[in-house]
């Protein structure tokens, strides 16, 4: 088969692959610009950049510093496309999001909140506005509201599924009914509910599908349902180019499957992580003394949060995994050896091709 290419507003890619955005610090410059170099569109995670030493005072200038720092790394490493994430949970999500356009970049995606007001951050016509939501449903409010107040649809829907890593937008009773929520479910109903807007607009809202697409296989499966491209983020982890340490690396490559559990976050929803000491001592512990200069997640109830995420996750991008959140996929324990991203999108291309 010829692999279909990936239209996204005015951008094009070679495949119809996009890298997920994985905070903190998973997906950065590097990974995302190898990613880009292969034809995909590689994004960078605008979450827990900063320096978490600073004062409140100083945190959003660092944090907006930093992702500027990595675009523009990003961008001296690869002509090929490259998309930024934001979580709508972050308490500067909004600052985060307008200095990633005034640095070029023309794919925005956004997750964890609705995007309401997305389109008013965003004037520029040229760049692309991606939410990612979990069912028809919360795409029909998205596009209903863009549509009436700014006389506006979005560029590409990303659906992620309930297989997926990190923040998950479902309840903890439906990701223990993966069928009932399964991508094949959900796919279709996404796929009829922007068709009405793709007509009113005159253009295509593509669907990238997202959680759980592990091998070419899957991608050839979401592609013959209808969607125009896949997202995978958890294949990427084990790659040379993903800058988490190799404690990191390695946690998925020792994981078990049973030992990928869901866990409660401190911004409020559910997330599939690996079970590892760090969250076996918390269930012995309860909670842990938190210290918290400033405010990164706007959900974030402080006092009632078993720890700080932002330092679990910063602790395993340094290798101290004993003392860190580790989010992954349902499939990581499938994970079996690192590879460059070349390496990797190579086999998933051979794999599409043949199923």
């Amino acid at each position: 088969m010829k692999i279909p290419k990936l239209q996204i507003g005015n951008i094009t890619a070679d495949i119809p692959i996009v890298q997920g955005g994985m905070g903190v610090r998973v997906s950065l410059s590097s990974l995302a610009s190898a990613v880009a170099e292969e034809g995909g569109i590689g994004t960078i995670s605008s979450i827990g950049l900063g320096d978490l030493e600073v004062s409140k005072n100083e945190y959003e200038r660092v944090s907006r510093e930093a992702l500027e720092r990595e675009i523009r790394k990003a961008k001296s490493m690869t002509n090929g496309h490259i998309a930024v994430n934001f979580m709508g949970v972050l308490s500067n999500a909004d600052d985060l999001i307008m200095a990633a356009v005034r640095e070029g970049i023309k794919i925005i995606v956004y997750g964890a909140g609705l995007p309401i007001k997305l389109p008013s951050l965003v004037e520029d016509s040229s760049v692309n506005l991606l939410p990612i939501v979990s069912s028809a449903r919360v795409a029909e409010l998205i596009l209903r509201v863009w549509d009436k107040r700014y006389e506006k649809t979005a560029d590409a829907i990303i659906l992620e599924g309930p297989l997926a890593g990190g923040h998950l937008g479902f309840s903890e009773e439906q990701l223990y009914q993966p069928e009932k929520y399964s991508l094949e479910n959900l796919l279709p109903e996404v796929l009829e509910t922007v068709k009405a807007y793709e007509d009113k607009y005159g253009k295509k809202i593509p669907v990238i599908a997202a959680g759980g697409i592990f091998n070419g296989k899957d991608i050839a499966r979401m592609l013959s349902l209808g969607a125009s491209g896949v997202q995978m983020a958890t294949r990427f982890v084990c790659t040379e180019e993903c800058d988490v340490s190799q404690e990191f690396k390695q946690a998925y490559l020792d994981v078990k499957e049973e030992d990928i559990a869901i866990i409660k976050s401190p911004v409020g929803m559910p997330g599939r992580a690996i079970q590892n000491k760090f969250l076996k001592d918390l269930e012995i512990k309860g909670k842990l003394k938190i210290k918290c200069p400033y405010r990164c997640l706007s959900v974030c109830k402080v006092s009632e949060a078993r720890y700080c995420i932002a330092l679990a996750l910063v602790n395993s991008y340094f290798g101290d995994v004993d003392h860190g959140l580790i989010f992954c996929g349902k499939n990581a324990y499938r994970c079996d050896k690192i590879v460059t991203v070349k390496e990797l999108i190579s086999g998933l291309l051979a794999e599409l091709e043949a199923a």
